[in-house]
């Protein structure tokens, strides 16, 4: 075989070579390309009062858009319209696969219970309740921490020495508002007259407003609620009212609804807690366990906006009891029976 010969055999054996390394890498390369990322679903199901509660419920769609927006979940909101819709409602999530469920409320315990052992493969979050499941992450807030502040600040505010305070369902978690606003009135101004009233529900704005103004009528200036969509009422009640009536909400910030009469809000951080356990699913981090957000974890306390309505010397004196709470050296009563009991700190 001459020289030149030789040389187009070797170039036709490189040409061949390349050819065939090059065709096995193709496939490879346009099957890595065509396996998508993978898309992970969080949902919540609503309690009875829904979206638009301007409180409860809208503070957990809060953090599920978050999680939509900055962790690229795919989200899903189901309302529930009565409380026969919590099992249903919760199963279709699981029929969906969807990642991480979120239950929106203690009235929704027992059907977390239920649906998150069908679902064993999947993960449950459940707000204001506990469920021992080894696939539910269980939420719930120190609400006393956060309404003894603003039990400080209407008893600091009050100009007619009564204020009110309007509940949803008689039932623990509002409990823990009731009594801790009560102890915090205590603490500041033992001789303020406090009232109490219940609407015996979470989505009646006009049961609410009822309720509200009764108090008013009966010489209140300050009404704070716990009563979900109830509390609209309420708020609706001090704006009617006028100048000197005040409302404080609950869970979100409320103030926009009446700038002029909402004197302060008990934010409690359920957005916060939905987007970091929502988060830990990403992260492959997810724990059954049960998280508690109280003052020291920043998941309660008084609105940014208290201080519009709120002196100086009054927020000062807030934060004096907010160091006590988070040090040890103050408790907060969450029941009757501990506000029975309860001496406030001397000064």
């Amino acid at each position: 075989m001459s020289k030149s010969s030789k040389w187009a055999v070797i170039i036709v054996a490189a040409v061949i070579i390349i050819a065939v390394v090059v065709g096995l890498r193709k496939p490879a390369e346009e099957e890595i390309a065509e396996v998508p990322a993978e898309t992970l679903k969080a949902a919540m199901v609503t309690d009875v009062g829904g979206l638009g509660d301007e409180s409860f419920n809208d503070a957990a769609y809060k953090g599920l858009k978050e999680a939509e927006e900055e962790l690229d979940f795919e989200i899903t909101v189901v309302e529930s319209k009565k409380m026969d819709d919590y099992e249903p409602n919760l199963r279709s999530l699981g029929d969906q696969d969807t990642d991480i469920s979120w239950a929106i409320g203690f009235l929704l315990t027992d059907a977390v219970d239920t649906v998150a052992s069908e679902y064993p493969e999947l993960k449950f979050g459940l707000i204001d309740s506990v469920v021992e499941q080894p696939n539910v992450a269980s939420v719930t807030f120190k609400e006393e921490e956060g309404s003894f502040l603003l039990g400080v600040i209407a008893a600091k505010m009050s100009e007619t020495g009564t204020v009110g305070f309007v509940g949803g369902m008689e039932v623990p978690v509002i409990e823990h508002f009731d009594v801790g606003f009560h102890a915090g009135v205590i603490a500041a101004n033992p001789d303020i007259k406090v009232l109490r009233g219940y609407t015996g529900k979470f989505d009646d704005p006009a049961k609410g407003k009822e309720v509200a103004l009764a108090q008013f009528n009966q010489g209140a200036d300050i009404i704070f609620h716990a009563s979900g969509a109830c509390g609209l009422g309420v708020i609706e009640a001090a704006k009617e009212q006028g100048d000197g009536y005040w409302a404080m909400g609950v869970d979100s910030c409320q103030h926009h609804l009446a700038p002029e009469n909402v004197m302060s809000c008990m934010m409690k951080r359920v957005d916060v807690a939905v987007f970091d356990v929502t988060k830990k699913v990403k992260d492959e981090t997810f724990e059954p366990t049960h998280y508690v957000f109280g003052l020291a974890e920043d998941g309660v306390g008084p609105c940014d906006k208290t201080s519009e309505h709120v002196p100086e010397e009054v927020l000062d004196e807030v934060e004096k009891y907010k160091e006590m709470i988070v040090n040890g050296e103050l408790t907060v009563p969450s029941t009757f029976t501990e506000l029975e009991a309860f001496t406030p700190p001397s000064e």
